[in-house]
């Protein structure tokens, strides 16, 4: 909210999904706005005559919107408004999605990471059992819920500007220049962590009839995994990739290896992800039991203080505390190949 309070030209909302019905919270800034954030994004427009709002979401990920109440009103609203633009994007092979959740403003700020702007999200880093605020836009309370982003500005937020001005023409959007001369745009209310740091960015893409496979992500995994001296500690919603478990195990393997940590949610949501992401899980963690004979690998689940499981979406590696993944793709097969991340 306090971030695009602070556009002045442009916000661009990349997504796997999105919710107009969710709330963005009030605060001092901006008191008259609307905390949901559909009504928050035709507020912006009509106070900043100025600003554009660019929406591109994943095309089939678009159908829940017919099952959330009034929402589809409000994207009517938004797609009759001249500087709203939306888009479904449906580049992607058969069965693939778009998974990257990323938010750009006036090319000088971004959001880039694991959650989306949508239900069942948002929590307090204390995953408390008596949580008021963590409930659906109907009122009924959802199970604790544990994701992570980044904030960036500088270069790296010009260059996922780049990277959302791609992603709005190759899914049939006119052409966009980008911001120019943007000024100080990090949030008020948001604290910096730390600055001057190097940071890349790393991609995936499926291979299809006009474009060439993109698997810096997986390489990325592989290349860390390879490089950790000490220590590798790591979130993920799945463990389901063949790759990334071969190349634990060969660290394993080593007489001085690094201890490696993962946590995962206890099960995988919905009615088929737990048959296929559960047992997957099992098999690979039992080959690597049988090739850690320092049992230096762990899987671990997080529950609250009362014994609730923690449902854990966040994507994160740390390795040797001095380089810090944090993106939307998942340890399996379809992050790496075939979903946009």
């Amino acid at each position: 909210r306090s971030a695009m309070l602070k556009a002045r030209k442009r916000i661009m909302l990349i997504g796997w999904d999105f919710d107009a019905r969710i709330e963005l919270g009030t605060s001092d800034e901006a008191r008259d706005a609307p905390s949901r954030v559909g009504d928050f994004v035709l507020w912006l427009v009509d106070n900043n005559p100025e600003l554009e709002v660019f929406l591109l979401r994943w095309d089939l990920g678009a159908m829940k919107t017919l099952f959330r109440g009034r929402t589809i009103f409000t994207v009517v609203k938004w797609m009759r408004h001249p500087r709203i633009h939306t888009k479904l994007d449906a580049k992607h092979p058969p069965a693939g999605s778009h998974h990257q959740k990323i938010v750009v403003i006036d090319d000088c700020f971004a959001f880039c990471g694991g959650i989306d702007m949508t239900g069942d999200r948002w929590d307090t880093r204390g995953h408390l059992d008596d949580e008021p605020g963590r409930h659906q836009p109907n009122g009924k309370p959802y199970k604790p819920w544990h994701d992570a982003t980044t904030a960036l500005t500088g270069p790296v937020a010009a260059a996922l500007g780049d990277h959302a001005r791609m992603r709005w023409e190759r899914a049939g959007g006119h052409p966009i220049k980008a911001v120019e001369g943007g000024a100080d745009c990090w949030p008020d209310a948001l604290e910096r962590h730390f600055g001057e740091v190097t940071v890349a960015i790393a991609r995936s893409a499926p291979e299809m009839a006009d474009c060439e496979p993109i698997i810096e992500i997986e390489r990325l995994y592989l290349d860390q995994i390879a490089r950790a001296k000490r220590s590798i500690y790591a979130e993920s919603q799945y463990f389901a990739s063949r790759k990334i478990a071969e190349a634990i195990a060969k660290r394993l393997e080593e007489p001085d290896g690094p201890e490696i940590v993962l946590i995962n949610p206890v099960s995988a949501q919905g009615w088929l992800e737990p048959l296929a992401m559960d047992t997957a899980r099992a098999r690979l963690y039992e080959t690597l039991r049988r090739r850690d004979p320092r049992h230096r690998f762990r899987i671990y689940h997080a529950y609250t203080a009362g014994g609730e499981a923690i449902y854990v979406h966040a994507k994160i590696m740390i390795v040797d505390d001095v380089s810090l993944r944090v993106g939307s793709s998942n340890m399996n097969n379809r992050s790496m190949r075939l979903d946009t991340e």
